[in-house]
């Protein structure tokens, strides 16, 4: 197995109109009046402007204010397009189709999520005595399913259960425990918990991380300092021992006990690269903890503790990943190499007392099946090409279970005989979708600098290239995140419509490895721009798709990569679909957890050189007056605390103050939802059937096929 981590508003008055006027279908576009207030930062004796520093404050009545009013606008605009409830109900039509995750065995019980169809939330089942029942139903947590499950962990003989639940799409949790036997409530609920996993010793107790609430707003106020904590049943969560971090400074703190009960690894970081390793002998009453790793250079992600040894995945002389021994008790310094690196990116699994070693070959899976030796097995036969993943489980399991998928194959799970190498299709969906109506190509194309970039396009077959699709260009970007091949409900009924999807794998993604991802961070980011942009240039250069018919889509940090392509060549792209995006680039760093991000982007106090850096190529500082920028529809949502709304509310003020011509530039605002994880079908179906609305009919799309 492999563990990981990282890791309202009300109305009181309406603000008064201003005078931007845009005609739209023979209706008139008026926005909300934003203003401006003196606000001057000084960084490294240059003066910077932030008139729209008011909209931080998610607490406040203007805010509020504000907020209600864009909404209402980009609400009357989404409303004449004809096409718009056809989308939203083609899209609930392709999403009611019963879903079943693979199974699982805690305490001799069969576990697995399913979801009939249109649930908000996937429900956790169990089989006792062969019969299914409920276990775990966050449907029934809140009226408009916008309260999830984060986590689920049972102990070690499955007769407890701890669950972590998230409400309006928060990063902060709380964490409920039962009797996984009568399903009864125990012990307390532990609050306040935010990047955490939840990892049983015994029957006692269990690990779990947050940091002190802050004492702002809990949505927006800088959390720095992270802390493992152990809780011990029948006791209070204020009686909860921190294990970690109280003296020891760290913004990232992931603690999880091995299989075997034997130990207590935990893994420290100051950025979201990178972290130092520690482990602590759970067999010893007095043991004290062991550094096995220092500094922040190298990932190092522990798989398992066999025969003395702890097997770990990193990256450490090893920029494609490989898995090395490491001595648990500190005192063999020698680490050995027992999966070498490759040509091709490692992640690495186990499971049935096998490891598995998912390769990524141009951003496609290739897996492979060891022991724990390191000798190769076999190579695992997948039904396609695209993305498996899974093959992750208990060491006495007998079955392992993956998943695979690509962009036109809806996920289906797989059962693999770990001894005799065979595979066999375990729960495939019934979708109202044929994957043979589809197309998907592979393609390389060269960036700015001659770098060799793979993008797939997925579109219907018997397509003309006529430079009028209709087309959506995704990327990310950062964070060595890797964009692979997966079916999308959303994607398929925009593919239905004769649209055209594709996606690049740019630089600053983890597909080829660290240095992939480092030539895409701090004084390298705009290498991503560049590769976005030439991913653009291409689409329309083999006619695939025209300008007037090219949009560019992406969230979080790919929010980031729209926001900052579309400033840098607005002349390129029809629409632009910012999402939750990090757009102010000089204070990102100053809320939540943002400081983490530093390794990808650097910060505006780094060095003067960084600061002029970021502010090059800041979307919220680089919008100018007197240049037509694409249609523009900004997402985000209320609760979002990894990357605070007060981004996009900055971007879209500054777009609508000097945006020149007719294009529209609207921002959509959800409510009781957050970053993305955990949002309820019904909120999804909606918010993608106005992105697809607003995106077809900006490109003059009058009818659907």
């Amino acid at each position: 197995m492999k563990k990981h981590f990282f890791p309202i508003f009300s109305l009181l008055y309406l603000l008064p109109m201003m005078e931007t006027k845009m005609m739209v279908q023979n209706k008139t576009l008026t926005y909300p009046t934003t203003h401006k207030k003196e606000v001057i930062d000084t960084y490294f004796d240059q003066k910077i402007a932030d008139p729209y520093r008011w909209l931080e404050d998610d607490r406040s009545e203007e805010t509020a204010s504000w907020v209600a009013e864009q909404n209402k606008v980009t609400f009357e605009y989404l409303n004449q397009i004809t096409y718009r409830e056809q989308i939203k109900k083609r899209m609930e039509q392709l999403w009611n189709y019963e879903r079943i995750g693979a199974p699982f065995t805690e305490g001799g019980t069969t576990y697995y999520y399913k979801n009939n169809g249109l649930q908000n939330q996937s429900v956790l089942y169990r089989k006792v005595n062969g019969i299914e029942e409920v276990f775990l139903d966050p449907n029934t947590l809140s009226k408009d399913g916008t309260t999830s499950l984060a986590n689920v962990s049972f102990s070690k003989d499955g007769s407890l259960c701890a669950y972590s639940i998230s409400k309006g799409g928060s990063d902060w949790n709380e964490i409920i425990i039962l009797d996984a036997k009568t399903k009864k409530v125990l012990d307390v609920t532990i609050r306040d918990v935010k990047f955490s996993g939840i990892s049983w010793r015994g029957n006692e107790g269990f690990y779990y991380s947050s940091y002190d609430k802050p004492k702002g707003s809990e949505l927006s106020a800088k959390t720095d300092q992270h802390k493992l904590y152990f809780h011990k049943m029948g006791t209070s969560q204020a009686q909860d021992q921190v294990i970690f971090g109280a003296e020891t400074k760290r913004r990232y703190v992931g603690g999880y006990v091995t299989q075997n009960q034997k130990y207590l690894v935990i893994t420290a970081a100051n950025s979201t690269s990178g972290n130092e390793l520690y482990v602590l002998d759970l067999s010893k009453k007095d043991a004290k903890m062991v550094q096995l790793v220092e500094g922040f250079d190298h990932d190092f992600s522990v798989l398992d503790h066999a025969e003395g040894s702890l097997l770990v995945e990193t990256n450490w002389k090893a920029p494609n990943s490989q898995v090395i021994l490491i001595d648990p008790t500190g005192s063999n310094k020698e680490w050995k190499i027992l999966v070498p690196q490759t040509d091709f990116v490692l992640n690495a699994t186990t499971g049935a007392g096998y490891l598995f070693a998912n390769y990524l070959k141009d951003a496609i899976s290739l897996v492979k099946q060891l022991d724990y030796k390191g000798k190769v097995i076999r190579e695992i036969a997948l039904p396609g090409v695209g993305s498996a993943g899974g093959f992750s489980a208990k060491k006495t399991d007998k079955e392992i279970y993956f998943s695979f998928t690509n962009y036109t194959t809806p996920t289906s799970i797989f059962k693999l005989n770990p001894n005799l190498g065979t595979v066999a299709l375990y729960q495939q969906p019934k979708i109202d979708f044929n994957p043979e109506d589809y197309v998907s190509k592979q393609v390389f194309y060269a960036s700015k600098d001659g770098t060799k970039i793979p993008m797939i396009i997925t579109h219907k077959k018997g397509l003309e290239w006529n430079g009028k699709n209709p087309t959506i260009l995704y990327g990310y970007g950062g964070f060595n995140v890797n964009s692979t091949p997966g079916f999308s409900v959303t994607n398929a009924v925009w593919m239905e419509n004769g649209g055209v999807y594709a996606v690049a794998n740019i630089r600053g993604g983890g597909e080829y490895g660290k240095k992939w991802h480092d030539a895409g961070t701090q004084m390298q980011k705009q290498n991503v721009f560049d590769d976005f942009i030439a991913a653009a240039e291409y689409l329309i250069q083999t006619n695939i798709t025209s300008k007037e018919f090219l949009a560019i889509k992406g969230g979080s940090n790919g929010g980031l990569l729209v926001g900052a392509c579309m400033t840098q060549r607005p002349d390129l792209f029809q629409v632009a679909l910012p999402a939750v995006g990090v757009l102010d680039m000089l204070r990102y760093h100053t809320f939540t957890a943002g400081a983490g991000w530093a390794y990808d982007y650097g910060t505006s106090e780094q060095s003067k050189e960084m600061f002029q850096y970021l502010l090059g190529y800041s979307p919220v500082h680089n919008v100018k007056k007197g240049i037509k920028y694409p249609a523009t529809l900004i997402t985000t949502a209320d609760h979002d605390d990894r990357v605070v709304p007060a981004h996009s509310f900055k971007f879209a003020a500054e777009l609508q103050d000097k945006q020149t011509g007719n294009a529209p530039v609207l921002i959509r605002i959800d409510v009781n939802a957050g970053h993305g994880a955990g949002k309820p079908i019904s909120k999804t179906m909606e918010e993608n059937a106005d992105i697809q609305a607003f995106t077809l009919f900006n490109m003059g799309v009058q009818k659907l096929p």
